[in-house]
């Protein structure tokens, strides 16, 4: 489904008339991009997801066309085309079709440094992000601001909605930062990633603050409407159900407990190699695509299926607490324990959960910092925040 058939309808009662208005995200408007980078040497942090207008040509192609100087592309996770493994390193190399190099900011080099750096005026960060704060990409552009602030090299988002746009979850505790986790934030954030780079500037995280920033807002969009992502952001979230159900089912990747990796439907089913777990079975494969190395691969796997059920958006600590109940084996379930703390953002949760508390007593214990975490997103708002919301 292209992005642009997303429409947000505006009903004009008065006049009984239905108004499209289509959506129009920071990408798409690429004369105003043109105007800004006119003149200048660019850098592009771009993936597979960097797409542009109904055509869906990539923004490395379309800046190109346009006549603009871009000099060197960066890559995040996953890589420039997007099809390496999660973890993987991804390595540097050069774009067979504009000839450009491509650095890889993921692996040992997450930062850019200065002679990276070097000969660029101004960054372009043009990446779909999902809402989580372990998803990396946001990782990835705080390390780019962190550079560019330090260089002096200007920096221009493109905002893309944020498809999991809900807050939940507790704020990340300093001594748990990681790669899965850099910033003081809940792990649903309500944020898009133009909202969020205003939100890192704004509060100086990583001394950021002298950098000189530009966001190119969506046009067409406010929080709370839903959005289809036109292409799947990395390759184990191949679909709507998938991404929604990421924040929830990734605590799982620090168990032993398989999330589906390997099968052509990841993110969307659970198992382990014990039929106590359920009746829905399933085997990971090594897969071309998704994941060449899953976890409990070529064992048949036992548990639920979670596609053809009615699931809900946000974060939900239900399915890690019910599989928690049904191995039965303390707190040896948490196999990477540190790990499962990091994406959690603390190390309370895994606590509560070994002590047999439900989702409500776990939750209620990071209402009031939500609270406080909720009044400072309203100053970097670029857009009409939730109906309803307090």
């Amino acid at each position: 489904m292209k992005r642009h058939t997303f429409l947000l309808i505006l009903g004009v009662l008065s006049l009984g008339v239905i108004q499209a208005v289509p959506l129009l995200n920071g990408a798409d408007q690429i004369d105003k991009i043109v105007s800004l980078l006119k003149s200048k040497r660019v850098g592009l942090v771009v993936n597979h997801t960097s797409l542009v207008g109904d055509k869906q040509v990539h923004l490395l192609d379309t800046l190109l066309s346009r006549g603009v100087h871009v000099v060197s592309v960066f890559a995040p996770e996953h890589g420039f085309r997007g099809n390496a493994d999660a973890g993987e390193v991804v390595m540097n190399g050069r774009d067979k079709q504009s000839g450009l190099s491509v650095i890889s900011l993921y692996g040992k080099n997450k930062k850019p440094t200065r002679e990276q750096l070097s000969g660029i005026d101004v960054i372009v960060f043009d990446i779909q992000d999902v809402g989580a704060r372990f998803y990396t990409y946001i990782s990835t552009m705080y390390y780019v601001m962190q550079s560019c602030a330090e260089t002096g090299v200007e920096m221009v988002v493109l905002d893309r909605p944020n498809p999991n746009d809900y807050i939940d979850g507790p704020i990340m505790q300093d001594s748990l930062r990681s790669f899965v986790g850099m910033l003081p934030l809940p792990v649903l954030h309500g944020l898009t990633i133009g909202e969020l780079a205003g939100m890192i500037r704004g509060e100086n995280w990583g001394d950021t603050h002298s950098l000189k920033l530009t966001v190119i807002p969506v046009k067409g969009w406010q929080h709370g409407d839903s959005y289809i992502l036109p292409v799947k952001p990395s390759p184990n979230l191949p679909n709507s159900r998938s991404i929604t159900l990421y924040p929830s089912l990734c605590f799982f990747e620090a168990t032993d407990i398989s999330v589906g990796r390997g099968t052509r439907y990841p993110f969307q089913v659970l198992g382990y190699p014990d039929k106590k777990f359920g009746t829905f079975s399933f085997t990971p494969r090594a897969l071309p695509g998704f994941d060449k190395n899953p976890l409990q691969k070529d064992k048949t796997c036992f548990g639920i299926d979670l596609r053809e059920i009615e699931v809900s958006g946000g974060l939900s600590l239900k399915y890690i607490l019910d599989f928690y109940r049904i191995a039965d084996q303390g707190k040896s379930f948490f196999t990477r324990p540190r790990f499962f703390d990091m994406l959690m953002g603390n190390t309370q949760v895994r606590m509560d959960i070994i002590a047999g508390k439900n989702e409500s007593q776990i939750k209620g214990r990071w209402a009031d910092e939500l609270k406080e975490y909720r009044q400072m997103r309203k100053r970097y708002l670029l857009y009409p925040d939730f109906r309803n919301f307090d």
